[in-house]
């Protein structure tokens, strides 16, 4: 019952909706750090899987976080993003073995995993704050935020990975 594809995204989706919205959005480190953990939603999405859907799901996931974090439609246009590029971060990070039938995250590197982690991150996290300061006055403010958060929130989807991975390394 746990191999079925489909049990599995929907639950790793409200799990994380329900962790972001219940638990990391009130985590104010330094009053305006706020890791984003939903992120791991695009990390976990199974890599053969059709890319419309995903584009859906990145949809309905960040517009479900938008309406419980009351950010305008912020959170979508990032998962909506991640979903585009990820085909193209994940043959940028696991190179020529990505387009192979038989690819997984299993005879990846732990490095590859971790900077296919970090890019996604820090997309999510440039499109996010871009929009929601949206002013090149303000650009140090911008580095500031993408900067911190991408670390608190590397951090704590590391910790997440590990907490919850199948196969100890």
């Amino acid at each position: 019952m746990l191999n079925n594809p489909v049990l599995v995204n929907s639950s790793r989706f409200i799990l994380l909706v329900l962790a972001q919205v219940l638990v990391f959005n009130h985590l104010n480190f330094f009053g305006t750090i706020n890791p984003m953990v939903y992120v791991l939603f695009f990390f976990w999405y199974p890599v053969k899987e059709n890319n419309a859907t995903l584009m859906l799901t990145a949809f309905a996931l960040g517009l479900v976080i938008d309406i419980f974090s009351d950010t305008m439609a912020l959170h979508t246009l990032a998962a909506i993003t991640l979903a585009y590029f990820r085909p193209f971060m994940m043959r940028f990070c696991f190179g020529i073995n990505f387009d192979f039938q038989n690819f997984s995250f299993k005879n990846a590197t732990v490095v590859q995993r971790m900077t296919f982690l970090f890019l996604l991150i820090i997309l999510q996290n440039m499109v996010f704050f871009f929009l929601e300061i949206l002013s090149f006055s303000h650009i140090t403010l911008i580095l500031k935020q993408i900067l911190f958060t991408t670390l608190a929130t590397f951090l704590f989807c590391s910790l997440l990975i590990v907490l919850f991975s199948k196969n100890q390394e």
